[in-house]
């Protein structure tokens, strides 16, 4: 089971002090030398950053812009009917760059005067704890690295066009920010590991694959539908299940295959109501409540 903050790719530092980005067989990069020592090179400079540093600048080639501009003109053109209002007015506010890859430091700027919040450089894993936990802060911890140009418009894990358009999008919005903030008060609140993944699971099936009920039809909010080209167009073919804590917190879910069971926010309104008010308001008690009702 994947949880947000976690990468397939670990990260870790040999002997000499090398940092290497582990890539699985299976990973478009891996029989790449070239991507692989990119991704090393910029996995380090995250590893090497300090709070209170100026963020890292990447000097991303031209054949990483032109992944990003594909990407982002793909994308755009399936947002335009698909994606939830919220997060097109938060795109419109935002107006992310089309035609270059944005240093994390250029969206922090942009983002920062709109709802307070900024980006934090991660080289791979971050404990989950922490990766939610910055939330409540207006801390988004992110990669710099863009998916194989061999896949354009896939990527096996996250990257710079899932962070920033998929999350930046979404951040923009006061409403959205709200409830990534509210996620985060939630991981710092409760205890338990248990509770943790809970809060983790419930955010998985919102604010990464949440979607909603508007008068146009179903539309989708979550970062991970909206960064990927090939699930944007299959999520309405999936089980579209109501709002619902218990199940959201307690279901298993594969990140290897499109998410095939979607939980559906009938309005903003709701998904404030439901969600928001659970991360604003529980504790490990609370949650321990909800998984014994699964379990009835």
């Amino acid at each position: 089971m994947f949880e947000e903050g976690q990468y397939f790719a670990p990260v870790n530092t040999d002997a000499d002090g090398t940092v290497v980005v582990e890539l699985g067989e299976t990973h478009p990069g891996f029989a790449d030398p070239e991507y692989r020592e990119r991704r090393n090179a910029i996995a380090g400079l995250a590893m090497e950053w300090e709070p209170g540093r100026p963020m890292p600048e990447i000097s991303y080639t031209e054949t990483e812009h032109g992944i990003w501009r594909l990407a982002s003109a793909e994308l755009a053109v399936k947002h335009r009917s698909l994606a939830a209002h919220e997060y097109l007015n938060g795109a419109e506010r935002l107006e992310l760059p089309a035609d270059h890859i944005p240093q994390l430091s250029e969206v922090s700027e942009a983002l920062e005067p709109l709802t307070g919040f900024s980006y934090l450089p991660a080289a791979g894993l971050v404990p989950l704890r922490e990766f939610y936990g910055v939330l409540s802060d207006g801390k988004f911890h992110a990669t710099q690295y863009i998916r194989h140009h061999s896949v354009p418009l896939y990527t096996p894990e996250p990257d710079v066009v899932h962070e920033v358009i998929g999350h930046a999008n979404a951040l923009a919005s006061p409403r959205f920010a709200a409830l990534y903030r509210a996620a985060g008060e939630a991981a710092r609140r409760v205890h338990s590991e248990d509770a943790l993944e809970f809060v983790s699971r419930v955010f998985w099936f919102t604010l990464e694959f949440g979607v909603i009920r508007e008068s146009d039809g179903l539309k989708a909010y979550g970062a991970g539908i909206l960064s990927s080209y090939g699930e944007i167009d299959e999520f309405r073919d999936m089980t579209i299940l109501p709002l619902d804590l218990v199940t959201m917190g307690t279901i298993e879910y594969d990140i290897t295959h499109y998410q095939d069971k979607l939980f559906e926010a009938a309005s903003m309104d709701q998904l404030e109501d439901v969600v928001g008010e659970f991360w604003t308001s529980c504790d490990d008690d609370m949650i321990e409540r909800l998984k014994a009702e699964a379990t009835v």
